[in-house]
């Protein structure tokens, strides 16, 4: 579960766009709150709020999102449990507030409105709002056995470590047994083992690296592997002697029908492969001479 909150001075703004009518809003809890309507609310919150003239964002906007698939097993008495204990957590459950739940998205979430302004006339404290409320969301959602930030963040790491090492282990069969023989042919066998690769060209029209597209994750080829920077797939490759010529006099090479700039460097980098290859080619003759 994510938790985010701010201070915000447009409280009837901001309560009647949640709450309006094609969102499909369900109050989940109300707290010190006789009204209903976006109006009546904001209202009351004014009420207490005049006592405090020195405050400007005297309104808390919170909006605790749980994971898709907690959210669908969620019923709104289980809302109402995260709602409220979201509440005492954060200490604010002397103040008025109006909780409501969307469930019109695939992603249900609750947007909780608090008053600020204690029925002391006291200001909360707001400092580190957003950091407070996504620490006690993460607390709340361990006490209620509902999916935490981390553990989400957890599976996505693992999940692009799987797909990490797909990649390479597909650039690899590629590059072995497909042996490309210029940056088109990379891509065109790449993308026969469902990989997209996407060539990174700058505002200068030169080529910058590679990002690979695969089971809806886009990453940097250095992000993949440092094996798999554009310098060390083109040291690879075996360009044929009449483009690796034109490569390194012009710093440019062809990329899917698109002439592009390239470094210095990596023209010298292809074309000293290229001379590799060649002198490796000649020796074999000569000792089958």
């Amino acid at each position: 579960m994510i938790g985010m909150g701010k201070s915000i001075s447009h409280t009837g703004a901001s309560m009647g766009y949640g709450l309006s009518e094609e969102k499909n809003p369900v109050i989940v809890c109300s707290q010190h709150v006789a009204g209903e309507t976006p109006k009546e609310i904001t209202q009351e919150f004014k009420i207490i709020q005049q006592q405090n003239h020195l405050c400007r964002k005297n309104t808390l906007s919170f909006v605790l999102s749980p994971t898709i698939k907690d959210g669908k097993e969620l019923t709104n008495e289980g809302l109402n449990e995260i709602t409220e204990r979201f509440v005492r957590e954060m200490k604010l459950q002397e103040n008025q507030a109006i909780a409501f739940v969307h469930r019109n998205k695939a992603h249900v979430h609750i947007h909780l409105y608090v008053n600020r302004i204690n029925f002391q006339g006291k200001a909360y404290k707001d400092s580190f709002i957003g950091k407070r409320s996504q620490q006690v969301a993460e607390r709340v959602a361990k006490q209620m056995g509902l999916t935490t930030v981390r553990e989400v963040q957890q599976q996505k790491l693992d999940k692009v470590k799987d797909i990490r090492a797909e990649i390479k282990r597909l650039h690899e069969k590629v590059i072995n047994e497909m042996r490309p023989k210029d940056f088109d042919q990379y891509i065109k066998y790449m993308e026969q083992k469902d990989v997209e690769v996407l060539p990174s060209i700058n505002k200068q029209n030169r080529l910058q690296g590679f990002r690979f597209a695969y089971n809806g994750e886009n990453l940097k080829g250095s992000e993949v592997h440092r094996s798999m920077s554009m310098g060390r797939i083109a040291e690879r490759i075996g360009f044929d002697k009449s483009a690796t010529k034109k490569i390194a006099k012009y710093n440019t090479l062809k990329v899917l029908g698109k002439t592009v700039g390239i470094t210095p460097n990596l023209a010298a980098n292809i074309a000293k492969k290229a001379i590799k290859l060649a002198v490796k080619k000649s020796i074999g003759l000569g000792m089958q001479i």
